[in-house]
């Protein structure tokens, strides 16, 4: 026993009177300890003389170092000072011109830091880096410019360094300029460095002396070590038993012939050992065959499981003999049959929980139905089941609640191998009463069909196809309703074919957290998709469809909504009186019901001010006023946000004048490209934001060539969280210049360069090619205030409508023209003008100095007028009044023939 616990690796001696024994290690190691006391007190001693010779030279060093400094800083300073042409070059007209090369020369020959020479009162005219030439010198400059020297130490941005401040002299003593030389007391250090590796050097001789002797005290405590006396070796013993008959693992030794030495009480109770089983042969103590054959054979084994009785026990063995010592071996026995279960349960549970948690990570990452189904599938697929089919109603789909006995969709499925026999994705299924998700449906809780061989209600379903999905090796389903509330939305089939076992009830509950996890997600996804149905069809119905007819102006146009949903921007075009045309572009800050809800409101009040023929900044201040009432509106309802963020553009084109007048509301300034494509921004004054008021909106008045292309457009197009809007209209003026004159082609490219993959705002743009008016469709004359000039209107205006060949109007036209020219002449005040303009339609222009607007009625019976505006109302399509800085014109529009 004493050979078999001894240190593997000691010599064995033989002490008088007793057993064969081994040094242990204690002698051991009281022996290697004192050695090793020794060896430490050495390399103490060495270390604290490398130490103090290393402060002693470093001392040493830095005092050399500072001395040499100072003597060279100052004898370069002086050299340079009374160099030959320094005072002639101090008085040249450019002093750095002539010195800097020189200082840099004697700088690096010299090998200092830097040779600086300056004015008496400290600015240099030289310096190695020339960005601080003309700057004040750093340091004590008095002495030197009282005509003596100054030397000091200072910490600079190049480090520790001296330098050296000297006068320079005229011939009769006065001090006309002053030098300073520095240098670090690094670079001319270097001893240190030269000595400290002969320092080292010595001390790792030392230290390998140090070593050699504590190996030979170490040699010489081994060899008179002989072995233990009998207290140590009874207290070992004592030990020994303690903890071998202790721990909680069997311990059995046996010997080279295959005898049991050794067998703790641990070792007994594992393995039902007989009392008397020491000193017996393993193989007769009644073991079972295989643990048996492992402990006599003695041949190495690691956790090696073998079933002893109703015990898994892991077997660990090794041989005694290794490093010399006695044939046999030794094995540790341990009891892993509770481990072994309680560890397959934790891992169960580890993995259902990872599981869960995934589920609340993965499924739900986007608002869409689809999309949440498949993520429920592909989770589940093949962590949990080999197969996973979801199955929606088609209410949820389009973001509805599903009604009852509704048809459900196959919405996702999930699979390990192709070529499984289910529904496939997007097939309508009914479900017969037998089924099990019919059931799982009308019960509202999960079924569970361990065996679908054995289940008829499952194939009453198809018996066709569910004998396929037999044959294919799917053998066991659990089916889930998926319950959000009060709604059951749909059902989640689990099917399982690679692994034998069939789905256990624990497993079940899995399946029924899972879905229930997944089914806030699925409803989620369904409201928003009803919301963002019904944001949609708002803003669709709120926006033009169509753009009304007009013959000033080339239109193509885009509006793109943002994938985070609805937004707020618009655009509309407007067909105003005498063939002008206005253009509108306007946002709504944020997302959502709100912010279309706004837009529309906004957009129709546009459509009502641009009926007035209000000027665009006139028109801008009414839209003003309407946003801070809505504001003050919602601020007292509490419920809603105010309309913070609303901006506009206006632009009127008229085709007459190839004039265009623009205001904007803290909207994004327009883009011009000229017809020979050069592209500008104008300078349209921004205004504030809507509602937000206090100050008037300007306006830029443009002269536009025919062919010119205006585009307008939201802030969506050239700004994001990627790049500001200087950015966005660099590149939008780039994709412009590589356009050609088509408004679609237009539009096309500066979509394709600038539309972002997934816009985070909404997108309008409008791209308007002008064209003219030319002056053969135009005809204008001007008036008398006489009653008498009304019949020579009326036959230069029968003339001109035989020129346009439209003589069938001549009759209407000539009396629309008299009622109006003779309110003129009547109401109005001078100049009096005609104006006739062929475009789609004949309009008929009367111009006068009045703001005075006449209005429609009904005459009474006995009345002598008041009939003439009620027969032009009759005798045209539209009519009405627009006012002018100078008055206001009354038009009204003929369909031509």
């Amino acid at each position: 026993m004493v050979r078999l616990l001894g240190r593997s690796g000691a010599r064995p001696v033989r002490r008088p009177g007793g057993p064969r024994v081994r040094r242990t290690s204690e002698t051991t190691l009281g022996g290697r300890s004192l050695a090793a006391q020794v060896f430490v007190l050495q390399v103490v001693i060495v270390l604290l003389l490398v130490v103090g010779a290393v402060v002693a030279l470093v001392l040493q060093v830095r005092h050399d170092s500072t001395r040499e400094a100072r003597n060279r800083s100052l004898a370069v300073a002086e050299t340079f000072a009374n160099a030959p042409g320094t005072v002639a070059a101090l008085d040249s007209p450019d002093p750095t011109a002539v010195l800097q090369p020189r200082a840099e020369a004697a700088r690096e020959a010299a090998e200092v830091d830097f040779i600086v020479v300056m004015n008496p009162e400290g600015v240099r005219y030289t310096h190695p880096k020339p960005d601080r030439i003309g700057k004040k010198f750093v340091g004590t400059l008095a002495p030197a410019q009282a005509g003596g020297t100054v030397v000091e130490e200072i910490d600079g941005t190049i480090g520790r360094l001296v330098q050296a401040v000297v006068p320079v002299k005229a011939p009769d003593g006065t001090v006309v300029g002053l030098v300073s030389a520095g240098i670090t007391t690094e670079r001319v250090g270097g001893t240190a460095d030269r000595q400290l590796p002969l320092v080292l050097a010595t001390a790792a001789a030392a230290l390998a002396l140090a070593t050699g002797g504590t190996a030979l005290v170490s040699r010489r405590l081994l060899r008179q070590t002989h072995g233990l006396g009998p207290r140590e070796m009874t207290r070992m013993y004592e030990h020994h038993d303690a903890v071998l008959h202790a721990v909680r693992e069997g311990v059995i030794i046996v010997g080279g012939d295959g005898d049991l030495l050794l067998a703790n009480d641990e070792a007994h109770r594992l393995l039902n050992l007989p009392p008397d089983a020491e000193r017996r042969k393993v193989l007769d103590l009644g073991l079972d065959a295989g643990t048996a054959e492992l402990l006599a054979s003695g041949r190495v084994a690691t956790d090696e499981v073998h079933l002893v009785g109703e015990r898994l026990l892991a077997i660990n063995q090794r041989p005694t003999q290794l490093a010399g010592g006695p044939a046999g071996s030794v094995a540790t026995l341990r009891d892993s049959t509770e481990l072994r279960a309680l560890s397959g349960r934790a891992e169960a549970a580890r993995e259902r929980l990872d599981m869960l948690y995934a589920a609340g990570v993965r499924i739900g990452t986007s608002l869409d139905v689809t999309r949440t189904a498949e993520e429920l599938a592909e989770l589940a697929v093949p962590r949990f089941a080999d197969f996973a089919t979801v199955d929606l109603f088609d209410a949820v789909l389009a973001g509805e609640e599903p009604e009852a006995r509704a048809t459900l969709r196959r919405t996702a499925l999930a699979c390990v191998r192709k070529g499984a026999p289910l529904y496939a994705v997007g097939e309508q299924i009914r479900f017969v009463d037998s089924a099990p998700q019919a059931r799982s449906l009308a019960a509202e809780r999960p079924v569970l069909e361990a065996r679908l061989a054995e289940s008829p209600g499952w194939r009453a379903q198809d018996l066709e196809r569910t004998e396929q999905v037999v044959e294919f090796g799917i053998h066991s389903l659990i089916t889930v309703p998926v319950r959000a509330g009060a709604l059951v939305l749909g059902v989640v089939s689990f099917w399982r074919s690679e692994r034998p076992d069939p789905f256990d009830p624990e497993e079940v509950a899995l399946a029924e957290e899972l879905v229930a996890r997944a089914a806030v997600s699925i409803d989620n996804a369904r409201r928003f998709t009803r919301e963002h149905g019904m944001a949609v069809t708002l803003q669709r119905s709120l926006l033009p469809r169509t753009l009304p007819e007009q013959g000033a102006l080339d239109i193509a146009y885009r509006y793109l909504p943002a994938q985070a949903g609805v937004g707020g921007d618009w655009f509309d075009v407007l067909p105003l009186s005498g063939a002008r045309v206005a253009l509108v572009v306007g946002d709504v800050v944020g997302h959502g019901l709100h912010a279309a809800a706004t837009m529309g409101r906004l957009r129709t009040a546009v459509h009502n001010f641009s009926a007035l023929d209000l000027a665009p900044e006139e028109l801008l201040g009414l839209l003003d006023e309407l946003v801070a009432r809505i504001d003050q509106d919602e601020a007292a309802d509490g419920a809603t946000a105010p309309v913070a963020g609303a901006t506009c553009l206006y632009a009127i084109y008229d085709p007459v004048s190839q004039r265009c007048t623009v205001a904007r509301a803290g909207h994004p300034p327009p883009a011009l490209v000229h017809p020979d494509g050069q592209v500008e921004f104008p300078k349209v004054p921004a205004g504030l934001p809507l509602g937000l008021g206090g100050l008037p909106f300007e306006t830029a008045e443009l002269e536009l060539a025919e062919g010119s292309r205006l585009v307008l457009y939201t802030d969506g197009l050239v700004e994001d969280r990627r790049q500001d809007i200087d950015t966005g209209l660099e590149r939008l003026r780039g994709a412009l210049e590589r356009t050609d004159s088509s408004p679609e082609e237009t539009c096309r490219t500066v979509l394709e360069s600038l539309l972002p993959a997934r816009p985070n705002d909404d997108i309008a743009l409008i791209v308007a090619r002008t064209r003219a008016l030319g002056a053969d469709r135009v005809a204008e004359w001007g008036v008398p205030v006489d009653p008498a000039a009304v019949g020579e209107v009326r036959a230069a205006v029968a003339e001109q409508l035989v020129r346009w060949e439209l003589e069938d109007l001549s009759f209407t036209t000539e009396l629309i023209l008299s009622e109006l020219v003779t309110n003129a002449i009547r109401y109005g005040t001078a100049p009096v003008r005609v104006r006739l303009l062929r475009d789609r339609t004949l309009i008929c222009e009367v111009w006068d100095g009045s703001s005075t607007s006449p209005h429609l009625r009904y005459a009474a019976m006995t009345d002598e007028g008041g009939r003439g505006l009620f027969l032009v109302a009759q005798l045209t399509d539209r009519w009405g009044t627009r006012y002018t800085p100078t008055g206001k014109v009354i038009w009204a529009e003929q369909p031509l023939p």
